[in-house]
């Protein structure tokens, strides 16, 4: 009997584990994450390119050209004579394009006045855009070969035994752009009183309007 009764013990405890196992399981949640589904693509953007605006220079510049710049090495220098009135003359000068290509000028000369001998007078030179014959205006020039731009230099009369004046046999130009520079003789000299005003050069072998 208490064989039985052991018996009927043991298979109720054994139930009761069972059970116990099967709602312990039964408690356990099994996680799955989720599918993200398909990645889209990246898109990649480029910035806009920067835009740089450039103020304009507000000095007086040459303008670009395509062509060499007229240097002395390219150019031959004449005096095509003089214009004025009593106290004030004019000089006139031609610059030609001795080569076989062309160039550009833009601006002032630089002068000097040369003595008989060559030599450097005292020159102080003003450079103007308005003389005797009205407004000399800067221009942007192309100088085909064999042609020529000319230019007027300004000279206040004086009597040759007055202090300062002398009279100029000569003259040495320096083109503008250049260092370099070519003579010319003037040979019926020019009075002069070590001033000088230059006008910027101009189309055409002709330096008066």
């Amino acid at each position: 009997m208490r064989g039985e009764t052991r018996s009927v013990k043991a298979m109720m405890l054994a139930l009761s584990a069972a059970l116990l196992l099967a709602a312990c399981g039964g408690s356990t949640k099994t996680t799955t994450s989720a599918s993200a589904g398909p990645t889209a693509p990246a898109t990649t953007r480029s910035a806009p390119a920067a835009t740089t605006h450039t103020a304009a220079s507000s000095t007086t510049v040459a303008p670009q050209s395509s062509s060499s710049l007229c240097r002395a090495s390219d150019l031959q220098l004449s005096f095509i004579g003089g214009q004025g009135a009593t106290g004030h003359g004019l000089l006139g000068f031609t610059l030609t394009n001795a080569t076989s290509r062309p160039c550009h000028a833009y601006g002032f000369p630089g002068i000097q006045f040369l003595n008989r001998s060559g030599r450097p007078l005292p020159t102080v030179t003003t450079r103007s855009t308005h003389d005797f014959f009205g407004a000399a205006p800067l221009q942007a020039l192309m100088v085909a070969p064999r042609t020529s731009v000319s230019f007027r230099v300004g000279v206040t009369h004086g009597i040759v035994s007055s202090t300062g004046c002398t009279t100029a046999a000569g003259i040495s130009v320096v083109p503008p752009g250049d260092t370099s520079s070519l003579h010319a003789a003037m040979p019926q000299g020019a009075y002069e009183c070590g001033t000088a005003t230059v006008s910027p050069v101009r189309p055409g072998r002709s330096a008066y309007p």
